[in-house]
């Protein structure tokens, strides 16, 4: 009688373990073309080895998204030194509110801006891993600008419309000069043993449409300083606005020309020279060896918390502007154009450099001259047009001074890009010509500061 219930147990371990058998190999067979089932074996196995099949479920969720947002803030936070400088930031708005000490109110804030514009051209920089090389350029210059548009519709709000005007003009100075000067010049190093060149098309039609910025903004200074207005005190502002609406259509028909347009004519060299090889369309701008450091949410992400922040900030250093210039003896004209450019093209800066040290100096142009295509055709005229509305008598007068600063510095960029190549030695004369104006408008006393100022 054992005997034969042992045999029965026998057939039956018999059959259940190549019923076991079966069910594995459907179960390996299941993963090997599904992942949802691979991730169901997975959890499966961990709910059985802690005693419980669902109660697990929430708390594995939980743990991926937690360690995936400390993996997030590990690598845009604490992966660059110069992130050491944001608690300046949170410091400028403790001073602010314990001593109102308008020249330290304004270093700490300038201090705490410096690396959020950096990340914010970080973050822009990884989302252009998934776009193509026009879209990925046109974002770096578009969130390249935004500290510089939110400072400036910070000050157009609290009426003063000379700094909007020369924190605008530096801008288009820094970016001409200053940032495609050094990606030139650190290029050039990198790359000495060969003469770096980038697509001469798209750098002759921006140099077209900083020419008719510069266009916009002589004849409201000519009528100015000739006293020919018909109707004296509004021909100018009328006029300016005018003009702003033609400049933003003029940049609009740039952008659909550019993105749906003639593209062809746009593509990178580097883009161009790897494409004639294989028939595959991969769209990207970045080497094959590279992949994204955050994903794409992530970076729209940090994106908006970015440009959050420097608004917030972007409010204390403005109305801290005026106080600085009078403790530091400094003239507020410096401070706008040179200052705060500096600080607000800190994204562009790192993104230019960074490009042109990888050869791939397209992009530092789209970066550079795309910013400054960007805020002259763009940019001014936006903050003409907010102006109107806020009720604000913004326009495109920057006076004389100012005006050939930016016409000359068109003039002797669009000399540097004509051949299509590039050097150590012209980034050396352009951050020379840089350190000129620098020095022209340290020595320059704006006689419309007070003029200009709207009291509200």
């Amino acid at each position: 009688m054992d005997i034969k219930l042992q045999l029965e147990g026998a057939e039956s371990n018999v059959e259940m373990g190549s019923l076991d058998d079966r069910s594995m190999h459907e179960f390996e067979d299941e993963s090997l073309f599904t992942p949802e089932a691979e991730s169901e074996k997975i959890q499966h196995v961990h709910g059985l080895q802690n005693g419980s099949v669902s109660g697990d479920f929430p708390y594995s969720g939980n743990k991926i998204l937690q360690n995936s947002v400390c993996r997030s803030i590990k690598t845009v936070v604490f992966s660059n030194k110069l992130n050491l400088l944001m608690p300046f930031g949170p410091l400028a708005i403790m001073v602010h509110n314990l001593t109102g000490h308008k020249g330290w109110v304004f270093f700490l804030s300038l201090l705490g801006i410096t690396p959020l514009a950096e990340r914010l051209g970080y973050a822009t920089e990884q989302l252009t891993f998934f776009t193509g090389a026009t879209v990925g350029g046109l974002l770096n210059a578009t969130f390249g600008n935004a500290t510089e548009l939110i400072i400036s519709i910070y000050a157009l709000k609290s009426g003063m419309i000379r700094v909007v005007q020369l924190s605008l003009l530096g801008s288009i100075l820094s970016n001409m000069l200053l940032v495609l000067g050094c990606a030139f010049f650190c290029g050039g190093l990198i790359c000495c043993k060969k003469e770096q060149v980038f697509n001469k098309a798209s750098a002759v039609v921006n140099s077209g449409l900083l020419l008719m910025a510069v266009m916009g903004l002589v004849f409201p200074a000519v009528l100015h300083y000739t006293h020919t207005e018909v109707h004296f005190g509004k021909s100018e502002l009328a006029l300016s606005r005018f003009s702003s609406c033609i400049m933003l259509v003029a940049y609009g028909a740039y952008l659909f020309f550019q993105l749906r347009g003639q593209t062809e004519l746009y593509v990178p060299l580097s883009e161009d020279e790897n494409q004639t090889g294989n028939d595959a369309d991969h769209g990207g701008n970045h080497d094959d060896n590279e992949a994204p450091e955050i994903s794409k949410w992530e970076s729209l992400i940090w994106l908006a918390i970015m440009t959050a922040w420097i608004s917030i900030l972007s409010q204390y250093l403005v109305d801290a502007i005026e106080g600085a210039s009078a403790s530091w003896n400094i003239p507020i004209s410096f401070i706008s154009v040179i200052l705060l450019p500096i600080v607000g093209n800190a994204a562009e800066h790192a993104s230019a450099i960074m490009f042109a040290m990888k050869d791939k100096l397209d992009i530092s142009l789209g970066v550079a001259i795309g910013s400054s295509t960007q805020i002259s055709m763009f940019g001014i005229p936006f903050c003409v047009v907010i102006g109107w509305i806020m009720g604000r008598p913004m326009d495109l007068n920057f006076q004389l001074f100012e005006t050939a600063t930016l016409f000359i510095t068109v003039i002797v960029v669009a000399f540097f890009l004509q051949e299509g190549t590039s050097n150590y030695f012209k980034g050396l004369m352009l951050i020379l010509c840089y350190l000129i104006v620098a020095a022209s408008f340290f020595v320059h006393e704006d006689p419309t500061s007070d003029d200009n100022q709207v009291k509200t």
